[in-house]
């Protein structure tokens, strides 16, 4: 007999039925030392056979920021995807699992010399950068690579937007463009970002067609693109359903076909959209408190060491092992004694007891890779069913 849980009609509709039958069922026959993530193979499968498959001429490639454990990097890697890295402890793992350079690029704008001369000499080529330091350090290390320039776009409408940090306005991308060959690289393209966790479908829309005028710059001065790189940002279902990748994609192709050569290669580079909805984290409840007319919960599992997503504004949606009485609203916190580790307010759960699981839905990418042992308290660990 499985664990009785409060599953409501809602859950089902952020996750899939079968993965959270799985989880059930797992967590039913173990012995449980929480917290650990529980990651449903099947369904990961499922994510990498949509992505992409909508849009012609185009490679996917898992960022492997979003969950870099090796388990998954393998399964990853059996179904053949590529994958984007930035540091040298991810190629170190690539590198264990035998993965051809050729399926390897690194997208991060601002690299380590001594990632970009060990990429270089495993094998890696492709580069993104968006400043004159960045195109001389990968003249340096990585000679003849080549490489695509990183355009700024809107992040309206993302819960994790990435415009800020980097990229470049058109003419100053135009700018550097034109001075890669003399530095002895090869410019084959443009990268842009819409945001991570994108709810807004029409960001893509402004991204192709400044990057359309980018390219179309370039072309004038001389310079022959082939490559468009769209990095990731398909969302997930957290607290409510959002587009879905097929309605996503189909919206891209059009665009790349109406305003770009038929033969343009397509870069992607999902994470979240990969392994986020394959996995459930699973946490129990340490202490309860009322404190200024609020209701504290406490888990096992929070900002520090897996939940650190939350800071930045989602919301995950939460299973609560059953308990008697009315839902009433909680403030949910971490383990640690730091106060800036409240992952979620005004949740609405029932009263439960101490030691009741909890599980966190949708929480398979971005939890693990973020989290630290801050004040001692452990990472979850990644189990593959």
């Amino acid at each position: 007999m499985l664990r009785n849980f409060r599953v409501q009609k809602y859950h089902a509709e952020i996750i899939p039925k079968s993965t959270l039958l799985k989880v059930l069922m797992y967590i039913d026959k173990q012995d449980i030392q929480t917290p650990f993530l529980l990651m449903d193979t099947e369904r990961i499968r499922q994510n990498i056979s949509k992505i992409g498959k909508n849009i012609a001429n185009s490679t996917v490639f898992y960022a492997l920021k979003a969950n870099p454990d090796a388990a998954i990097a393998d399964l990853v890697n059996r179904e053949r995807l590529g994958f984007e890295i930035a540091s040298g402890g991810e190629l170190r793992l690539l590198a264990s699992l035998g993965v051809e350079p050729s399926r390897i690029i690194s997208s991060n704008p601002v690299k380590s010399m001594p990632f970009l001369k060990m990429a270089a000499e495993y094998g890696v080529r492709y580069f993104a950068f968006d400043s004159s330091e960045e195109l001389d350090k990968i003249a340096r290390y990585a000679p003849g690579s080549q490489v695509y320039v990183r355009l700024s776009v809107p992040n309206e409408g993302s819960e994790w937007p990435l415009s800020k940090k980097f990229g470049l306005e058109i003419d100053d991308a135009v700018e550097l463009l034109s001075r890669t060959e003399e530095k002895g690289l090869h410019p084959v393209g443009i990268t842009f970002h819409v945001g991570s966790q994108c709810r807004n479908p029409y960001n893509w829309n402004i991204a192709i067609d400044k990057a359309k005028i980018l390219w179309e710059k370039a072309e004038r001065k001389g310079i022959r693109l082939s490559l468009l790189n769209i990095g990731g940002g398909y969302p997930i279902n957290y607290t409510k359903v959002v587009t879905d990748i097929d309605t996503i994609e189909r919206n891209i192709a059009r665009l790349i076909a109406q305003k770009f050569p038929v033969d343009t290669k397509v870069h992607l580079e999902p994470g979240r959209a990969v392994i986020g909805d394959a996995g459930i984290l699973v946490s129990s409840v340490i202490g309860k408190a009322r404190r200024r007319d609020e209701s504290w919960l406490y888990l096992d599992v929070g900002v520090f060491n897996g939940l650190m997503e939350s800071v930045g504004g989602i919301r995950y949606s939460y299973i609560l092992e059953a308990t008697e009485g009315a839902e009433q609203r909680w403030t949910i916190a971490g383990p640690s004694c730091d106060s800036f580790d409240v992952v979620d307010r005004n949740v609405a759960l029932q009263d439960p007891e101490i030691g009741a699981l909890i599980l966190v839905l949708s929480s398979g990418a971005y939890t693990v890779s973020y989290a630290s042992e801050f004040n001692g308290f452990a990472i979850p660990r990644s189990i593959l069913i």
